[in-house]
């Protein structure tokens, strides 16, 4: 099934969320991302009736396992490229925005190859 960038983003930043406060709601989506609640709550029916999110009856969202897997490989790219750009020089801030943009676009072959790169370079260090 093909999800879109959107889809992607809401799903890592439930992730996020999860790892940072324990519990998510839509609120706290809104907050982390910026959209309007309508729109979060439009996304969380679309992902609830695609089988990624769960929803408790008092408003807890939780990742199944089709969303935790994208949600896993979409933070792992940004994690992965953000590094990447801050040992370029770019600061914290903008390579992690920039991660962003990059995340959905970038081919899994590109993507591999800046991870045996970056693998590569921590090992020198960690060597030296």
């Amino acid at each position: 099934m093909v999800i879109h960038e959107s889809a992607e983003d809401y799903l890592e930043s439930i992730l996020v969320l999860q790892q940072r406060r324990g519990q998510v709601r839509s609120i706290d989506i809104v907050n982390e991302l910026g959209y309007s609640k309508p729109s979060v709550s439009i996304a969380m029916k679309k992902l609830r009736e695609n089988g990624y999110i769960n929803m408790d009856a008092d408003g807890s969202i939780t990742l199944n396992e089709s969303g935790m897997a994208i949600a896993r490989r979409v933070y792992g790219r940004h994690k992965t490229l953000s590094k990447l750009f801050e040992l370029l020089g770019v600061s914290p801030e903008v390579a992690s925005e920039d991660a962003c943009k990059v995340e959905h676009d970038l081919s899994e072959e590109t993507y591999r190859c800046i991870q045996r790169y970056l693998d590569k370079m921590m090992e020198e260090q960690n060597e030296g």
